[in-house]
């Protein structure tokens, strides 16, 4: 009897494993419509903000709330919910994550006042940092064969730098022929596909959750860090970098973080090993990420005022512009980083990307007024997506190549955490660069303005000559985000890295191979 019992449990295995295997490209759909969803809430709300704002009676003093509580709860739970999903189970949070935001969604939709508003985008954002890493992990623990890990995270990664662009977009179309409301309405059926689908297709492999005691000590002193850190530069961009709250907000982050990483060293089960982030190609990674979307933010920020306020774009028109871009990285990570992937080393294609998206970006810094789309916005954008679109891709499947299985999730939400953070710091930083050059140019020009017509030109000059300034600084961020690719990665091609890939692989595949798979 022992030897039948022995041929039927490897029978079960490989059956369950050719389940999982078979259904991981069709997770995949409903995994990118997830993370679809959340980097599209990101500018979506953007759009819509100005017609929330009247309609609801919020003051120009609080309607920054309105993106505020969402990058708050956003960014400092994010890896409070990489934590969970390594302990809770992936899937499990996946699908919990979207019936929140879905639920959240509803709130901000039917929303009758600004309280109402502002703690419907909290939850939106505390349930986003459950949802992100879980999925960036899944696909993680799901794809482990070189080539169609490449496949997966280049699809994963046009979404995430695209995303953004496409909000833009979907959130003019709504606000101009629907209603403002449907900015939040339209993430309900996203989520409900999302999580049925992942619900009935998605077989997690069994055996890779971290089951240690929470660290609460982590979890709070980590929150209130990385909250301090984005809540500093939100404050920055609006009450100056020399305000009292905001140098406090700042101090108040750089000690917690501080004592975050002391009280990591010594816990028995942190809530992020420091091995995740001491790897020198996934610090790489995380750093370089980060620099990349600072940039990233801050030209989103600045070519929707210069197509709208100086061009005089609707908001449909505005997001239409972008295409291209959205079309160059679908292009660079799909096709290009895919198809290189496997042949060349990470860091050939990261470090090329950012310096080809460097030079997207100083085509803008040409900005005039009277630039035409065709001559200086429309090639720019295309070399953005291209480079960014190329480096994402190795970028997202790096983050977390050779991790443990049951530091997944943890290494996931440090790349979110990182993009959250770098936009942050993005928004803030180069909006207050522009602000400051446009400030002085008016200044110096505006008393050689004799009609109004001629000082509403100077006023129009003076934003230009701000957002080009601001484009430099972007620039050189981008450079600087190609220098940490090109020095701290590595790591070689992943079909002959047997150090990296053979240490996940191995302990991925021995997961795949137990009968169980978890539902």
């Amino acid at each position: 009897m022992g030897i039948p019992m022995s041929e039927t449990a490897k029978a079960t295995a490989k059956a369950a494993e050719a389940d999982a295997h078979s259904n991981r490209w069709k997770a995949l759909t409903f995994i990118a419509l997830a993370q679809l969803m959340v980097v599209l809430d990101a500018t979506i709300v953007n759009i819509a903000l100005p017609s929330a704002q009247q309609d609801l009676g919020i003051s120009d003093g609080n309607r920054q709330w309105v993106v505020t509580a969402y990058a708050l709860a956003f960014g400092g739970l994010l890896l409070f919910g990489g934590r969970i999903a390594d302990l809770w189970g992936r899937k499990r949070t996946f699908v919990a994550g979207l019936i929140g935001f879905a639920g959240a969604s509803a709130i901000g939709g039917a929303a009758t006042n600004e309280a109402m508003m502002f703690g419907a985008r909290a939850l939106q954002g505390a349930f986003g940092a459950l949802l992100a890493p879980a999925a960036l992990s899944l696909l993680a623990v799901m794809f482990t064969e070189p080539k169609e890990r490449a496949k997966a995270f280049g699809i994963y990664g046009a979404i995430a730098g695209g995303g953004g662009a496409v909000g833009f977009i979907l959130g003019g179309v709504l606000t101009e022929y629907l209603d403002w409301r449907w900015t939040f309405f339209v993430n309900i059926p996203f989520a409900i596909i999302a999580a049925a689908g992942a619900y009935f297709v998605i077989r997690e492999p069994a055996g890779g959750r971290n089951r240690s005691p929470l660290d609460i000590p982590g979890v709070v002193l980590s929150t209130l860090g990385l909250v301090s850190l984005v809540y500093g530069f939100t404050r920055a961009e609006s009450d100056g970098w020399g305000d009292s709250v905001t140098v406090g907000l700042f101090i108040a982050s750089a000690v917690l973080l501080a004592a975050f990483i002391l009280t990591e060293s010594k816990v028995k089960a942190p809530l992020l090993p420091l091995r995740v982030i001491t790897e020198r190609n996934r610090g790489g990674v995380y750093l370089s990420l980060g620099l990349a979307i600072i940039a990233m933010f801050g030209l989103f920020l600045f070519l929707t005022y210069y197509l709208q306020i100086v061009k005089g774009y609707s908001p449909v028109k505005t997001g239409f512009a972008f295409l291209p871009m959205i079309g160059g990285m679908m292009v660079g990570s799909t096709q290009i980083g895919t198809r290189l992937m496997t042949r060349v080393a990470p860091r050939l294609l990261m470090a090329p990307g950012f310096v080809v998206a460097a030079v997207g970006m100083l085509l803008l810094t040409q900005l005039e007024i009277g630039s035409s789309y065709a001559g200086v916005i429309l090639p720019s954008m295309v070399l953005l997506g291209l480079g960014m679109g190329t480096a994402f891709m190795p970028a997202m499947s790096l983050a977390t190549l050779g991790v443990e299985p049951r530091d997944a999730g943890v290494a996931s939400a440090m790349v979110n955490t990182s993009q959250q953070v770098g936009g942050a710091i993005g928004t803030a930083l180069l909006n207050t660069i522009a602000a400051s050059a446009t400030t002085s140019y008016i200044k110096d020009h505006i008393a050689g303005a004799a009609s109004k017509s001629q000082q509403q030109l100077v006023q129009l000059e003076g934003q230009v000559h701000g957002y080009t300034n601001a484009i430099w600084f972007a620039v050189g961020i981008l450079v600087v985000a190609a220098t940490v690719a090109a020095t701290f990665i590595n790591t070689g091609r992943p079909d002959v890295t047997s150090a990296s890939d053979a240490g996940a692989g191995d302990g991925i595949e021995d997961e795949v191979k137990v009968p169980v798979i978890a539902h």
